[in-house]
């Protein structure tokens, strides 16, 4: 049920205070250590961002898409390291078990979940399976009551910290593509799971990423989310909430880079007179602004129409799509306004420029983002 306007305010204001007050000073930290500070994560915790989007009687803030997505806005106006921090309790590492799991399910693991207590990861993209998701090689075999998994995942966000991990395997080799691949949950401290070392990336310090490898890895069928060979089904219905939650961040982040271009625009003097004052200036600053406030636009109509329960799968694609691909663009003109201020690293634009490249790549790449956007707009047609 969704907040009323007093508290969804006080919830928006509360994130506000503690992006601003907390969190930013702490952004050029995070990206040396590479580390989001401890008494960060259990602030956090207390402030219950990892259960933002989990049922209430599980312990969770149960917000509404459109609550979510407005908090997510909020988090955007700082280094995204921060929101990865809990991001995959709030989406693609609990969202299986909220759509799919049992109440037996979901009354062993959400309230962990929740309270941050449990760490989730995702791990779906392999070394021969990104955008082509459904060719997953991982393989789940039943044996008695259990499923032996044997195989690897690439680039599984929090799986250095992760306790329980999402993951679909397949589970009929004989099926070809998703219906042959089913989804479960398996604990990290599962003999034969084994995760890798952080890879060193472009951007986001602070948020790792690691392969997580399957030797016989014995599962409990009670693991298993719905039924088998409904593993991909389970995986886009997750990636269409994650999209529209990217989307989101894509907006905040884009929201902050505007804030501080004009800042810097206003104060900076070249010729005289503040560079604000050249119109191919503005021009940028425009060009910023009207794109940021039609994916706000589009992440928020998006949002309203999966909470009325309609089918978001285009809508979702098409947001993830835009706000990305703009968020790079407004990054790039910021980079452009400070000039050779914005190449170093004093005022960190230099650090949201490869921060937000990952947005056109994770949760499914700008190229599959089209693919899904036309093959929806063939299925509705007529």
């Amino acid at each position: 049920m969704a907040l009323d306007i007093e508290t969804r305010e006080q919830l928006l204001e509360t994130v506000r205070r503690f992006v601003t007050e907390r969190l930013r000073p702490l952004e050029a930290k995070v990206s040396e250590d590479d580390e989001v500070p401890e008494d960060v994560v259990e602030e956090m915790k207390v402030l219950g961002m990892f259960g933002l989007s989990i049922p209430a009687e599980y312990g969770g803030l149960d917000l509404t898409m459109e609550e979510e997505v407005l908090v997510v806005m909020e988090l955007g106006k700082t280094s995204p390291a921060f929101r990865s921090t809990f991001g995959t309790n709030v989406g693609i590492g609990s969202q299986g078990l909220v759509m799919y799991g049992t109440d037996e399910q979901k009354a062993k693991w959400l309230p962990g979940i929740a309270s941050g207590e449990f760490i989730t990861s995702f791990a779906l993209t392999e070394p021969e399976a990104g955008s082509d998701s459904g060719s997953v090689q991982t393989t789940a075999k039943l044996d008695g009551n259990h499923y032996v998994l044997n195989g690897a995942k690439r680039f599984i966000t929090n799986a250095d910290k992760a306790h329980l991990f999402t993951v679909m395997a397949r589970t009929n080799p004989e099926i070809k593509g998703g219906n042959g691949v089913s989804s479960f949950v398996v604990e990290r401290d599962t003999p034969g799971l084994t995760v890798g070392k952080p890879e060193k990336k472009m951007g986001q310090q602070g948020a790792k990423i690691c392969e997580v490898y399957f030797d016989n890895v014995r599962v409990p069928t009670f693991n298993r989310l719905g039924e088998e060979g409904e593993g991909f089904k389970v995986a886009m219905k997750i990636l269409d909430r994650g999209r529209l939650h990217i989307g989101a961040m894509c907006v905040g982040v884009a929201e902050r880079l505007i804030a501080d271009s004009l800042a810097y625009a206003t104060e900076r003097k070249q010729f005289g007179q503040p560079i604000f004052n050249f119109q191919l200036i503005q021009g940028m600053l425009a060009d910023m602004k009207t794109e940021c406030l039609a994916a706000r636009a589009l992440v928020l109509e998006s949002a309203k129409k999966r909470d009325a329960g309609e089918n978001v799968s285009m809508e979702a694609a098409a947001t993830k799509y835009f706000a990305s691909e703009m968020v790079g663009r407004v990054a790039d003109k910021a980079v452009q306004i400070f000039g050779g201020a914005g190449y170093v690293s004093d005022h960190g634009i230099e650090r949201f420029y490869r921060d937000v490249r990952i947005f056109r790549i994770y949760e499914g790449t700008s190229q599959i983002q089209q693919v899904v956007i036309a093959r929806e707009m063939q299925k509705r047609q007529g």
